[in-house]
């Protein structure tokens, strides 16, 4: 690929929009973002969304592919994105093909999480991995499968759900009516519950504006008894979901991002422990848990990645 090839990459939030152009793993400018509850459908926010990268490719002449992460389940083929729950009249919305219409440029749709693997694997933490499990942990958890050099999407486009793998099967039920899913136990609200509760049966009062994940940290690398203790129930329920993994797919390394991890040492290190101490030999002599190369950038990098690759243009660095 040209050092000069450009791609715009966009990361669909369930609030915002983030919309920027990538070169060569770097995205070199990044819009404004667009408030993604300005709108009462899909059709004025593509529009809009169009008009971003209408702005971005008058200062960068030579974008090759747009390429939109998003939330939920996605129609890979098709780019048919099924069901947006935080943003209005979003519900079996053929995104590819309308924005394709209205830019003339090759278009991509792919799942979020799945962007954020895409990343790691081509540009980041997994470059040069044959086999990785990706995770990003945050308001909730996400996750990308890389098996045998192939993006994993499973039969309905759907595969590589990590968070709604359950650790529990007598846990509640989620979303989904499955039982105990992993996002129910170890997302940001679900952490900050954890530690409001575990300060308080300590004895030491604290509001739970004090008991987030960055708070928790910060708790935890000061010696704090509790937040160790925390970041270790954390540890090892994250651990239970990632175990299944590595027996299933015998990864090279695992990959974690998100606002959670974050949390660095107070995390991976008993996350690795946890997880060593479920696996046998042959699973754990190689394998590697690594922190995400990409933080807030990883859906913009992923997308414009993958929407490269689906054009034609071969990815070398």
């Amino acid at each position: 690929m040209s050092d000069h090839t450009l791609a715009i990459g966009i990361d669909f939030g369930g609030t915002s929009v983030k919309t920027g152009v990538l070169q060569r793993g770097t995205v070199i400018e990044e819009a404004p973002r667009i408030d993604t509850q300005e709108f009462e459908s899909a059709r004025p926010l593509i529009e809009r969304i169009n008009e971003t990268c209408d702005d971005l490719r008058s200062r960068h002449p030579g974008i090759e592919a747009i390429g939109v992460g998003m939330p939920g389940f996605v129609d890979f083929p098709t780019g048919m994105v099924h069901n947006l729950t935080n943003v209005k009249g979003w519900q079996r919305i053929y995104l590819k093909r309308e924005l394709n219409e209205l830019s003339k440029l090759p278009v991509t749709v792919e799942n979020d999480a799945n962007c954020m693997a895409y990343a790691e694997w081509k540009r980041g933490a997994g470059r040069g991995m044959r086999n990785l499990v990706a995770l990003t942990l945050g308001t909730g958890v996400g996750g990308g499968l890389v098996v045998e050099n192939r993006l994993v999407r499973g039969a309905n486009y759907v595969a590589g759900e990590l968070g709604q793998t359950s650790i529990d099967y007598q846990g509640p039920a989620g979303a989904y009516g499955n039982r105990g899913s992993l996002e129910d136990y170890v997302g940001n609200q679900q952490i900050t519950d954890l530690a409001h509760q575990s300060f308080a049966e300590a004895g030491k009062t604290r509001d739970r504006s004090e008991c987030t994940p960055a708070h928790l940290s910060d708790l935890a690398e000061a010696g704090d008894a509790v937040a160790l203790k925390v970041w270790d129930a954390v540890a090892g329920m994250l651990s239970t979901a990632l175990m299944n993994c590595c027996w299933l797919l015998n990864p090279e390394a695992i990959i974690i991002g998100g606002g959670v991890a974050q949390a660095g040492s107070v995390l991976f290190g008993p996350l690795e422990k946890h997880l060593r101490d479920q696996l046998s030999a042959p699973f754990k002599e190689n394998l590697r848990i690594l922190p995400a190369r990409f933080s807030n950038e990883a859906g913009i990098v992923g997308a414009a990645t993958l929407a490269l690759e689906e054009a034609g243009f071969k990815i070398d660095g």
